[in-house]
C-alpha cells in the first residue's frame, strides 16, 4: 500500500512546478477558509472587477485613458445599482410584508384542505396521521416565524456591516481595475519561481472564472425577467418577489431551481387552488427551467457543461460547506479548477512524462 502511494506521488509531484502548485492553491484555499470573513469585501470587490472588466477593456481598446474608463465604469454600474435598489427594493417589501400577512389564511386553507383528504380518499389516508403532519406543519411555521423575527432583529445589526461594504467595496473595485497590471506583477514578486504549471492553470482559470461571472448575471437577468413577465401575465400574487427568488436561484445549480419550485407551487395553489390556472404556472415554470438548463447555460457555459451534473452538485456541497455562499457561487469554477489542476499535474509514467 505504502509503495503504491509512493509510486504515485513520485508521478504526480517529481516536478517542482508540480509541487509549487500544490502549494500556491493550499495556501490560497486555507487563507480563503480561516480568513474569509475579514477578506469579504475584498472578495466582493473581485467579484466586481471581474464583472467590470470587460466594459473597461472595450473602452480602453478605443482609445479612452484607463483610469478614465475604470471612472465611467464604475459610475455607470453603481447608477444601475441604485436605480434597481429604488426600484425593485420597495415593491419587494411590500410583498413580502402582504405574504407574511396572508400566511395566516394560507395555513388555514391548508388546513382546510388537508382536513377534507380522508373524505375524499378514505384509503389513502387516516384522520390521526393529517392531524399528526398539521401539528408538525404548525410548529414549523412557529418557527420560522421566530426566526424570522431573530433575523430581522441581526439585520439591524449587520446595518454597520453594509455601511462598511459601501465604501470599501467600490475603492477597492477602483483600484483593483485602476491598477490590475501592477497588482499582478507584485503577486508575482512573492510567488515561487518554479509556477510554470501554475501560470498554465492561471491564465485558463482567469479567462473561465471571468466568462462564468458574466454569464451568471446575466443567467440570473434573463432568467428572473422572463419569470416575471410570465408570472405578470398569469396574474400571480407576489410576481416581482418571486421572479426575483427564481432568478437568483441559478446561484445554487440544480439545487436551487427545485427549491424555489416549493415556494412558486405554494403561491399559485393557494391563489387559485386546483384549478387549470396553477397547472398552467406548473407548465410554464418548468418551461423556463428547461431552456435555462438546456438552453441558456449551455450557451453562457459551455466549459461547464463539460462537467458531470454529479460532480456539479458534488462540488456545490463541498465548497458551499467550507465557504458558504462563496463556495455556492464559485462551485463551477472550483470544480473546473480541480479538473484542472489534475490534468496540469505531470504524469511520468515509465519515465516518460505526459499530461493526462
Amino acid at each position: 500500500m505504502l509503495d503504491m502511494v509512493r509510486r504515485w506521488y513520485k508521478r504526480r509531484f517529481s516536478d517542482p512546478d508540480a509541487v509549487s502548485l500544490v502549494v500556491i492553491l493550499l495556501f490560497g484555499f486555507i487563507t480563503i477558509y480561516f480568513f474569509g470573513n475579514l477578506i469579504a469585501p475584498l472578495l466582493v470587490a473581485i467579484v466586481l472587477a471581474y464583472l467590470l472588466e470587460w466594459p473597461v477593456s472595450k473602452l480602453c481598446a478605443l482609445g479612452m485613458p484607463r483610469t478614465l474608463s475604470v471612472v465611467m465604469v464604475i459610475l455607470l454600474f453603481i447608477s444601475l445599482m441604485l436605480l434597481a435598489i429604488f426600484g425593485l427594493v420597495p415593491t419587494i417589501w411590500n410583498q413580502v410584508g402582504n405574504l407574511l400577512n396572508d400566511i395566516p389564511n394560507m395555513y388555514n386553507g391548508l388546513q382546510q384542505f388537508v382536513a377534507t383528504i380522508p373524505e375524499r380518499y378514505p384509503d389513502l389516508a387516516e384522520i390521526h396521521l393529517v392531524e399528526t403532519i398539521m401539528s408538525n406543519v404548525k410548529d414549523k411555521v412557529l418557527v420560522l416565524g421566530e426566526n424570522v423575527v431573530k433575523g430581522s432583529l441581526a439585520s439591524l445589526v449587520s446595518l454597520a456591516a453594509l455601511a462598511v461594504y459601501l465604501i470599501l467595496v467600490p475603492l477597492l473595485v477602483f483600484f483593483l481595475l485602476k491598477d490590475k497590471e501592477e497588482m499582478v506583477q507584485m503577486a508575482s514578486g512573492v510567488l515561487p519561481r518554479n509556477r510554470r504549471l501554475a501560470n498554465k492553470v492561471w491564465v485558463e482559470m482567469n479567462q473561465q472564472i471571468s466568462n462564468y461571472i458574466r454569464g451568471k448575471v446575466l443567467e440570473i437577468l434573463i432568467v428572473g425577467s422572463v419569470s416575471y413577465i410570465t408570472f405578470a401575465i398569469l396574474d400571480l400574487r407576489y410576481s416581482v418577489l418571486l421572479a426575483v427568488l427564481v432568478g437568483f436561484s441559478v446561484l445554487i445549480p440544480y439545487i436551487g431551481a427545485a427549491a424555489v419550485t416549493v415556494p412558486v407551487a405554494m403561491v399559485g395553489l393557494f391563489q387559485w387552488g386546483l384549478a387549470p390556472q396553477f397547472y398552467w404556472l406548473l407548465v410554464a415554470y418548468g418551461i423556463i427551467q428547461a431552456l435555462d438548463g438546456n438552453v441558456l447555460v449551455p450557451v453562457l457555459f459551455s466549459e461547464a457543461v463539460n462537467l458531470h451534473p454529479v460532480a456539479i452538485i458534488v462540488a456545490v456541497l463541498v465548497f458551499g460547506g467550507l465557504w458558504g455562499f462563496w463556495g455556492v457561487f464559485f462551485a463551477i469554477p472550483l470544480a473546473t479548477l480541480v479538473k484542472a489542476v489534475w490534468n496540469a499535474l505531470p504524469n511520468h509514467d515509465d519515465g516518460t512524462q505526459h499530461a493526462t
